[in-house]
């Protein structure tokens, strides 16, 4: 007689966890957003008025700096909940 292909036992299910809100901490969103602005406003700054000593002193790693603020903007919002 072929034995029969049914499980014994039942399957294991881990009990359910309580499921809590995750929550973002309130300075999660200012810097978020403040990094996008900046970022956006360097890049601006040094194409409409590359001669700022500021600004020209640094060339093209400008770009490098805003892009770099709107990296970490971005970055930032993955963690927001």
């Amino acid at each position: 007689m072929p034995k029969s292909k049914t499980r014994k036992k039942a399957v294991y299910t881990p009990p359910q966890k309580a499921q809590t809100v995750k929550v973002s901490p309130r300075w999660l969103a200012p810097v978020m957003v403040a990094c996008w602005i900046i970022g956006i406003a360097w890049i601006a700054i040094y194409y409409i008025a590359p001669s700022v000593p500021g600004i020209s002193a640094l060339a093209n790693w400008n770009l490098l700096i805003g892009f770099g603020l709107i990296i970490v903007g971005v970055v930032l919002s993955t963690k927001w909940r």
